[in-house]
């Protein structure tokens, strides 16, 4: 059995979607990401993953690897990655190629986290793979092998300058397939509970049952995406937390737009399905005052028995983000955040 973890013992570190607003635009979201990475590495977090989402008005992180490379070089020693990067979307060499340039730009600062899956509609995934054929997640295996391939030179073709500058390669899920190819591999994994709660304890246990040590890994590292939001009072942490529910809303009805003020998300003309899905995305996130989120996370680290927390924190107003990742970290770490900021 893995030892039970607490919130003080565990890294912390970030998963960055850009989100852009109905009062905002992309370049706006960008370069508070950038402003967010900033802050958070100040904060004493661990790493700052960047989300690959298409077609989604609401995201503007649909570029990983250019925007890694931009924080990269904002940031000193942030470990900076992908979140991942969904590799049915990208032939292995060219990941390979953009990930060897950045390890080779910011060596022992880049992580490079694989998902098998398009992270997107169909139409959209089949303009980037720019086929019309069927596409399918079985191919993720040999994809996978060709990917680590070139970076460790097993491939006929060379991958410059992937070869010598591999990165810490992550698989990413949200179900067990990918807990299990984890454990297979002995790699690293990272679970989306932020979106797939349901699933958390099924594939950290496959995960853990499958796990076989490798030259990177002697024994099973799990890492636990969650939706955070901490606010000064646990009123304030709901009413923000508002639009981030919307988005949910409209996504699973196939209309997603930009995240929407506190304000509109509470003027919403809801009906009785999608207040189901609202109170359903808000019961599966960690809302509230200092005291509310740190006993939420206390009980998933028991639960989960996580390696890492990685958080997501979705409102609209970005003082409010900053004052959140502020007030997790001074949950985390009291003393280097006093140091830091005024809490």
């Amino acid at each position: 059995m893995p030892r039970m973890s607490r919130l003080s013992d565990v890294p912390l570190s970030v998963l960055e979607l850009a989100p852009v607003t109905s009062q905002t635009d992309a370049r706006t979201a960008l370069r508070h990401t950038t402003e967010l990475a900033q802050h958070v590495e100040r904060l004493g977090y661990t790493r700052f993953w960047l989300a690959e989402h298409h077609n989604m008005p609401g995201i503007a992180s649909s570029s990983p690897a250019i925007v890694i490379g931009h924080v990269a070089s904002a940031t000193k020693t942030l470990r900076v990655g992908s979140g991942g990067v969904m590799l049915p979307n990208h032939p292995p060499l060219v990941v390979a190629e953009q990930f060897g340039t950045l390890v080779a730009l910011h060596p022992d600062r880049i992580d490079l986290g694989i998902g098998r899956a398009p992270g997107t509609d169909q139409r959209t995934a089949q303009a980037l793979r720019r086929t019309a054929g069927p596409l399918s997640v079985d191919d993720f295996p040999q994809q996978l092998t060709e990917l680590m391939g070139y970076f460790e030179g097993t491939e006929e073709l060379h991958a410059v300058p992937a070869q010598g500058n591999k990165p810490p390669l992550w698989l990413l899920g949200s179900s067990g397939y990918s807990a299990q190819v984890a454990g297979l591999l002995g790699l690293p994994f990272a679970f989306a509970h932020h979106f797939s709660a349901e699933n958390t304890l099924p594939a950290l246990r496959l995960y853990r049952e499958r796990f076989q040590p490798s030259a990177v890994l002697d024994k099973p590292y799990a890492m636990v995406c969650v939706s955070v939001i901490v606010a000064d009072t646990d009123e304030h942490a709901r009413w923000i937390a508002g639009p981030g529910a919307l988005s949910f809303v409209r996504l699973r009805s196939g209309r997603p737009g930009p995240l929407s003020t506190p304000q509109e998300a509470a003027d919403y003309p809801y009906t009785d399905l999608d207040r189901l899905i609202f109170e359903e995305r808000m019961a599966n996130q960690v809302i509230g005052s200092p005291e509310t989120a740190k006993e939420q996370l206390e009980q998933l680290l028991a639960d989960t028995a996580a390696d890492e927390l990685m958080v997501t924190t979705m409102v609209a107003d970005q003082s409010d983000r900053l004052r959140s990742y502020e007030l997790l970290a001074a949950l985390h770490s009291p003393d280097r955040v006093k140091t830091e900021v005024e809490v």
